[in-house]
Parts: C-alpha cells; structure tokens; sequence
C-alpha cells in the first residue's frame, strides 16, 4: 500500500481501492487531496495489473465537498474545468470505477461518486448537492440528467436537501446498497464479478455505455458494433467458447 498525506493506494488481485484519508475532515477536498486524487486514477490507469478501481473514504463520511475552511482563505471564484477531479473531464480512465459511498456524499463529494462508472452505498449514507446552501454552484451535476428524472435533479440542485442511500437505490443512482458492516464485501464482489470478465468486453461496454447518452437510437446502433469490433477479432473471443467447452475457467488474455 502506497500512503500518501489524504488518500491511500492498494491493489489486491486486480482491483486497486483508493482511500480519501481525512476522517476528521470528514474527508473534505483540500488542495493536496485533490491533485492526489488525481494522481492515483492516473496511476489506476497506467497499472496493467488494476482492471477495476474502488474510490472510497475512510470513517464516517465518504466526502463532505470542498474544504469551505480552506476555500474561505482564498479568493476562489468560479473555478476553472481542471481545478477539479472530476473523472472524464478534467482527467480520464479506460477501465471500470466503483464509488464505495461510506456515509455522506455532499457537494464535491457528490461529483465523486457522480463521476464513476458505478456505484455502491451504505444504508445509512446520503447525497446532497449542498452548493446552494454556500452560495457556490454545482456545473459538474449536468449528466445528472442522464442518471437521474429531471424534477428529482432540479430538488437536489435548488434545495440542497440531502437524498437517503434508500431512495438514491430507488431511483436507479445507486446498483448496490448493504448494510454499514457489509458494504466493502458487496461492493468488493461487484467488482471481482467484473474482474472475471473478459476485458475487453468490459472495455467495450463501458464505451458503449457514455456514447450512446450523447446520440440518438438510430445513430447508437453502429456505434455498438464498432465498440465491439476489437472484442470480437481478439484471442479472447476464442477463448471463451473454448473454456465452455472444456468446463474451465477462461483465461483472459485481453487481446
């Protein structure tokens, strides 16, 4: 495990967790937390061993948002793009992300768990676009349209109420939720299940997954087949009828 000063790196059989480490804080953004947030989904990326990242925090909060105590001290307006992480804008991924939400998940800490691919939550965790409470703005919740029904998404925005991790489930935000005690392994689950699948398929579906929000049907269709294409040319695409045949396990090869 690689420790830094807010954010733990570890990596077990392919899945690489990334820990924010500023309990006390609640896990609240500072400067350095936000570069190295950065800085270990480049790392995640770039590590041919990790096929799938989990984004969690440690203690009681997943992510309050911005350190306000720190951002107070500052004269910090609208903040450009890349003076956030904010994964597949100011920084991108090929390979499946899971937020693991612990507790609470306000404002940029929203974005965190908005921004991966998946998501998992403790029952007792919420979500809240608190901006509004603070006189900042949340530009980054736009996909939320895609995730979530639009009056649902205007209720976030315009009240910064917090949404239970029950109701975030309901709404479709949310593909696990467990119990406090059990969320890691559900979501550690959630994760090897992907793991044993064969990557480049799971690279695809990813793909497939972004592009098609941006198009309509018709022009979605052939989209599909390209995102595949390099699937079904693989080895692996042979590999696989050929461990079924053979009652095994398939060897993946990502090629």
């Amino acid at each position: 495990m690689n420790q830094n000063l807010t954010l733990s790196y570890e990596l077990h059989e392919g899945v690489a967790t990334i820990t924010l480490r500023r309990p006390e804080q609640l896990n609240a953004m500072n400067s350095a937390m936000r570069q190295e947030i950065v800085a270990a989904f480049k790392r995640f990326d770039a590590d041919q061993d990790a096929h799938v990242a989990i984004l969690t925090g440690e203690g009681r909060a997943f992510c309050a948002g911005a350190d306000l105590k720190e951002m107070a001290g500052t004269s910090f307006g609208a903040p450009p793009p890349d003076s956030i992480p904010h994964l597949g804008r100011s920084f991108h991924v090929s390979k499946i992300t899971i937020a693991q939400v612990n507790g609470i998940a306000y404002a940029g800490g929203f974005l965190l768990a908005q921004m991966c691919d998946l998501c998992t939550a403790s029952e007792t965790a919420a979500f809240g676009l608190t901006e509004v409470r603070w006189g900042r703005g949340a530009p980054w919740a736009t996909p939320l349209i895609w995730m979530l029904p639009q009056r649902i998404m205007m209720e976030l925005l315009v009240t910064g109420e917090p949404m239970p991790a029950r109701r975030a489930y309901e709404l479709g935000f949310v593909n696990r939720i467990a119990p406090p005690e059990r969320l890691a392994q559900e979501t550690l689950k959630l994760a090897r299940t992907i793991v044993a699948n064969a990557p480049l398929g799971v690279q695809a579906g990813r793909k497939l997954t972004y592009l098609a929000t941006e198009m309509g049907r018709s022009a979605a269709m052939p989209v599909g087949d390209d995102c595949f294409e390099k699937a079904y040319h693989s080895e692996d695409a042979l590999e696989g009828p050929r461990a079924f045949r053979e009652k095994r396990a398939p060897k993946w090869q990502g090629r």
